[in-house]
């Protein structure tokens, strides 16, 4: 909603939204906690009332929608394959598309975990909207297996809603989810937080009985004689987010292998001219308000390509140095550049009094200083356009983390 807004106000004559459910908001109708839009709105929205303003203003700006549609095939020349029930098959020819499907959770299957196959496991995403949505609680007492946002989330859901919450176990050394979350989840819950475990084994024959946990090594391996038995009748699997890139792949675009979603440039365009794509089928960001920001660089992308105002593609490579992880976008053409450009990125390591640091050569164009990083929550460094007029095909901007000593 938020490209298709941007995109509209770009001065596009017609946008439309496909959209797949029967409603638009994508999963933020689920998300009853608060916290959204603290950056876009100046607000502490519900997943709810973000999604309200954000349909408010599509509606406003002249977005046309089809809900109730499944868009089966993207072509390399931007041509869309769609389905619903009351036109069938659809053939639509664009002169841009974004792509904005988000992202899916890991399943049990995906991250291997032994044992039966009881009823009673559950992803993070799909007990909140049992709970939420539905009106249904998954079980009486749960064991949460990873310590993503949601699964936080869910955890203090689930007790407020009377479900007795084991602990949450945590293979990582360090929780995976926002800071606040751990403290506003868990401890001001007394949820038990058991880092470098992992569950070994799930028991039960029509419902889980239990879980067996065992602590892992530094290699994330279970510690033989470290095993114990938890019961439990729910397991909620917290284990991590997938960009959702069938589509992508399909239409030849190039995927990035350490955020799984697209490359793409500071327009949010992909290495397909004319498709480009924002949110968490990039790279899964930690806060909303990001996934709306990517979304109206990608609205503002479109419009200029369908009008003819992006200049041909020269780009400058965006890597990653010394304790970063991952960086979006990873191209930047300096021609093209009209605004400040965000970089996105992850850490590698906790850190604290650090400094971020975007660096042409030994030039340094942008930093930020940090009192704290973790590898869960991303930074945000700003370029201002000016800083890029000067660099030219074949250099390279390099991303890094410095502490008072140096390069990390």
């Amino acid at each position: 909603m938020a490209a298709a807004v941007a995109a509209k106000r770009s001065g596009v004559k017609r946008v439309l939204i496909l959209e797949r459910d029967h409603d638009l908001g994508g999963i933020l109708p689920q998300c009853i906690h608060d916290g959204f839009g603290t950056f876009v709105m100046k607000e502490r929205l519900t997943g709810p009332e973000y999604a309200e303003r954000y349909k408010a203003m599509t509606a406003e700006s002249g977005v046309e929608c089809l809900l109730n549609t499944t868009v089966l095939e993207i072509g390399h020349d931007r041509s869309i394959l769609a389905v619903n029930p009351s036109q069938g098959l659809l053939e639509i020819k664009a002169q841009a598309v974004i792509l904005a499907m988000g992202c899916r959770e890991r399943t049990r299957f995906q991250i291997l975990i032994p044992g039966t196959r009881p009823a009673g496991v559950f992803t993070a995403g799909a007990v909140q909207r049992l709970v939420n949505i539905e009106g249904f609680l998954p079980g009486h007492r749960a064991v949460i297996l990873g310590s993503g946002d949601i699964g936080l989330i869910m955890a203090r859901r689930l007790k407020l809603e009377g479900v007795e919450v084991v602990g949450v176990f945590e293979i990582m050394p360090q929780p995976n989810g926002l800071t606040r979350n751990v403290v506003q989840c868990l401890q001001d819950f007394q949820i038990p937080l058991f880092l470098e475990h992992t569950i070994t084994m799930i028991h039960g024959k029509k419902r889980v009985e239990g879980v067996t946990v065992s602590r892992v090594d530094r290699e994330r391996k279970p510690i033989p004689g470290s095993q114990r038995f938890v019961a439990c009748d729910t397991v909620v699997l917290s284990v991590g987010l997938i960009p959702e890139n069938e589509l992508s792949e399909k239409a030849g675009i190039v995927i990035d292998q350490s955020t799984g979603g697209p490359m793409v440039d500071e327009q949010m365009e992909t290495s397909v001219p004319g498709i480009f794509g924002c949110g968490n089928v990039i790279n899964v960001y930690d806060l909303v308000d990001y996934v709306a920001y990517t979304g109206e660089t990608a609205g503002k992308g479109a419009a200029r390509f369908i009008t003819g105002q992006l200049p041909g593609r020269n780009p400058v490579q965006v890597t990653t140095g010394p304790g970063v992880r991952l960086v979006v976008p990873q191209q930047i053409t300096p021609l093209r550049v009209t605004e400040t450009v965000n970089l996105y990125q992850r850490v590698e390591e906790a850190g604290s009094n650090v400094r971020i640091v975007v660096k042409n050569g030994d030039e340094v164009i942008a930093s930020r200083r940090e009192r704290a990083v973790k590898p869960p929550e991303m930074v945000t460094v700003k370029i201002p356009p000016e800083k890029l007029k000067s660099i030219s095909e074949g250099q390279v901007i390099q991303v890094e983390v410095e502490t008072k000593g140096g390069p990390v």
